[in-house]
């Protein structure tokens, strides 16, 4: 059918457009914080594209499914706007036979949401944390911003290191300040290094001294040296250490039915859901007078949008603690969304209006009265 395709056409362009935009603004969202992470060490810029796009891919289900609601919303507004609504319900035509154009077209988008949430979410996340983990496990020297004093992971030394260059493996003018217990230590050294022994990992000093204080009784010792090893880390983490639930597979998920994987396993499987009831939604809401204006039914349809995905949001929490099962949750929020989305459809597609009913109650109350 020709309407048909025209209506495709023009929601494809609309979705098209609207991604464009949001995944811009994400990633430049993404790519500040991730810069400002990185701020505190100097860090490979590589790594930084690898951090901010698996972080844009694991948001890629939540943008799709938002421009595919803002897609509908917006074709459907403009042709209430220009009274092309008008023609199609003279031709004898309701609401609901819009239902199978908008799912024709959003069939294909529906399984990509799929794919993303089930699969490419966690190996999203779980290349992140491999990233973040062998940044911490990656030579300090490189890892601290030359210049700055930067405090360790524990808070018990602070490092200063004042290199020439990012890609030198030693760093000049050395300074750790630690404290163990109540004795405090000073040791200051020309240049230095970290490196591994088995599972510790140590820093090597050259050419300087050290400085020795207990504070209970005040006691002073200055040690020079040509060469000083430095304990700072034992049986460090290695990469791919244990996962977490957003780090595990969908089938990790269901072979492990705790609180939290049932928690994220609903959020997954939520997705696809949210996404069906949205086209069903955007249809519904996109049904209102033309003469609001689109800025009222784009301002509508954002607060049901985010009103929605926070409700998602509170039930997996609800999950996660017990209070409420994964099945009751997902039938509960989804099945319900669905059954208020085709009553609305339904209502709208038979244009009912409580106007309607005042013809009706007025002659019975003056036969009362």
């Amino acid at each position: 059918m020709l309407f048909h395709s025209s209506l495709r056409k023009d929601l494809a362009r609309n979705f098209g457009a609207t991604l464009l935009i949001l995944v811009t603004i994400v990633m430049t969202i993404i790519l500040i914080r991730t810069l400002g992470l990185a701020s505190r060490g100097s860090v490979n810029p590589s790594e930084v594209l690898l951090v901010m796009g698996f972080s844009v891919l694991g948001q890629m289900t939540t943008i799709i499914t938002l421009s595919l609601f803002i897609a509908s919303v917006a074709t459907l507004s403009r042709m209430y706007g220009e009274s092309e609504m008008v023609i199609w319900f003279a031709s004898g035509q309701g609401l609901g036979q819009f239902i199978r154009p908008l799912f024709r077209f959003a069939w294909p988008i529906f399984v990509v949401i799929g794919l993303l949430s089930l699969f490419v979410w966690p190996w999203s996340h779980q290349q992140i944390q491999d990233l973040r983990q062998r940044y911490e496990k990656r030579n300090d020297v490189e890892r601290i911003a030359p210049g700055q004093f930067q405090e360790s992971a524990g808070g018990n030394r602070v490092f200063f290191i004042d290199k020439d260059s990012p890609g030198q493996d030693w760093g000049k003018n050395v300074f750790v300040s630690s404290r163990d217990g109540r004795l405090e230590s000073v040791t200051t050294a020309s240049q230095g290094r970290i490196e591994f022994v088995g599972s510790d990992r140590f820093l090597f000093l050259e050419n300087g001294q050290q400085w020795l204080t207990h504070l209970d009784t005040g006691e002073t010792r200055l040690t020079q040296f040509e060469r000083y090893q430095l304990l700072i880390d034992t049986d460090s983490a290695p990469v791919g250490g244990l996962l977490n639930s957003r780090q595990s597979t969908t089938l990790q998920l269901i072979q492990q039915p705790t609180l939290n994987n049932q928690a994220e396993l609903a959020w997954r499987v939520g997705l696809v859901f949210t996404a069906v009831n949205m086209v069903l939604l955007a249809l519904a809401l996109s049904a209102v007078n033309p003469r609001v204006g689109r800025s009222y039914h784009l301002g509508l349809a954002l607060f049901v949008f985010v009103a929605y995905y926070n409700l998602l949001n509170v039930g997996q929490s609800w999950i996660s603690t017990g209070r409420v099962s994964t099945l009751g949750f997902i039938v509960g929020l989804h099945g319900g969304v669905l059954g208020l989305s085709l009553v609305w459809l339904f209502l709208r597609h038979t244009q009912w209006s409580w106007r309607n009913w005042m013809p009706v109650l007025r002659p019975a109350q003056r036969t009362a009265t």
